[in-house]
């Protein structure tokens, strides 16, 4: 049985440079032959001279022999089938499947990683996000950058691919959970920022994900076997997790006096490329831990106001007047809620005794069983002491607690649902 192909998969926000990306990596495949998936053939445009001499679009099953040996997908059947059937019927070193109009790569890289028959011909080599870095800057220094309508082509070629979905979701919320699952960031059109720019964008997303590899490039410039081949996708280990994550997993262990206390982390080195000391750009984390439920409508305050240097933060909340786990997501100006399982606590004694049973390791307080606070804040140069103190403040007090249970705010309060917050 042959080895199994390994998959670059490419993810990116609209105009970042993904096509350009893609037809550089066709162009200079050199020995390797590639295979590419794509959600939509007329999307990559893929250069004429590519293609083989006399050579079309085979509409029955959307395949393109390029003239290097490579060939080009048009992803409109199911993936799983699309995959499968390129491996069985053609031959090829590595498959390239580019996740615009996904909101992250996460669900492609799922299908490579769970027991199916697509895991058994393929494993995922490298997870890569291209980034237009002024953008990406700009998404959190405050201001709102114009997200491009669908079917809109940027400078570079890149044309607009997103779902409707997607073109409604705030740019800043796609870019931070892109670079949170990369193994490779591609600050691309490094020529329109300067080299203090640069410097910041690259501790940024050490900050997001402390071991993502930033390559800085211009055109989307760079050289294939920086992303075939490298082998640097692994779910299992910690040091895949995202900025937020492993600054929850580092952080030290509560106490049981009612109040969470906290430990303090830096998250913002060991990406490969650069590192930088923390005071070049102040990027610091923390973690804040509390076992008193806020106050609904004081936090929600409270996050209106977040500073914009705060660029990302992610946690679960405790609010009063919710049987909720309520999974609090910010990345710049956007900030969203959703209301996950219930906490343990607020079940039925049986129900609860069988959770608690079956998860042996649950950190549970003899009076608040499993409800707790925990987030985690990345950013540059904000007042730490100050949101802590806000934060504090937006808990209820002890005259507040015996009624916390009727306080209502602007937070889902059923499984599933989303409110927004804060949007840009």
């Amino acid at each position: 049985m042959r080895d199994t192909i390994p998959v670059t998969i490419l993810s990116g926000s609209l105009g970042a440079g993904k096509t350009t990306l893609l037809n550089h990596l066709l162009t200079e495949a050199g020995d390797r032959d590639i295979a590419v998936l794509v959600n939509d053939m007329g999307t990559v445009n893929v250069d004429a001279e590519l293609i083989a001499e006399g050579s079309e679009l085979d509409v029955d099953d959307g395949v393109a022999e390029l003239s290097n040996g490579c060939i080009c997908c048009e992803l409109q059947d199911d993936l799983e089938t699309a995959v499968v059937r390129l491996a069985n019927d053609r031959n090829f070193d590595a498959l390239v499947v580019e996740s615009s109009g996904i909101s992250e790569p996460a669900p492609v890289a799922r299908l490579f990683t769970t027991e199916s028959r697509v895991a058994a011909l393929y494993r995922v080599d490298t997870l890569v996000t291209v980034l237009d870095t002024r953008l990406f800057l700009d998404s959190f220094a405050g201001e709102t950058p114009k997200r491009r309508e669908i079917g809109e082509t940027s400078a570079d070629g890149d044309s607009g691919d997103a779902t409707t979905e997607d073109a409604d979701r705030p740019l800043s919320d796609l870019m931070v959970e892109q670079v949170e699952l990369s193994n490779i960031v591609l600050l691309n059109k490094a020529d329109l920022c300067s080299d203090a720019e640069l410097d910041e964008a690259e501790e940024l997303v050490g900050a997001l994900q402390p071991d993502a590899e930033t390559i800085r490039t211009t055109f989307s410039q760079v050289a294939p076997d920086r992303l075939f081949d490298r082998d640097l996708f692994d779910q299992n280990e910690i040091n895949d997790l995202p900025g937020w994550k492993r600054a929850l997993a580092e952080a030290g262990h509560s106490h049981d006096d009612g109040h969470d206390h906290d430990a303090e982390g830096d998250s913002s080195h060991g990406h490969a490329s650069h590192s930088h000391p923390e005071d070049v750009y102040g990027i610091t984390s923390f973690t804040y831990r509390r076992r008193r439920p806020f106050h609904p409508v004081r936090l929600a305050d409270v996050l209106r106001d977040l500073p914009a240097s705060v660029v990302r933060s992610k946690g679960t909340v405790w609010l009063a007047g919710n049987d909720f786990r309520v999974v609090l997501g910010q990345a710049g100006p956007s900030i969203r809620a959703e209301a996950q399982g219930p906490w343990i606590a607020s079940l039925p004694e049986v129900e609860r005794d069988m959770y608690r049973a079956n998860r042996p390791d649950l950190d549970w307080h003899d009076e608040h069983g499993d409800r707790r606070t925990e987030l985690v804040f990345i950013g540059t140069d904000y007042d730490e002491d100050a949101l802590r103190t806000a934060l504090d403040d937006a808990l209820v007090t002890d005259e507040e607690w015996d009624d916390a249970g009727s306080l209502t705010g602007p937070f889902p309060t059923e499984q599933g649902e989303e409110t927004v917050v804060r949007s840009p």
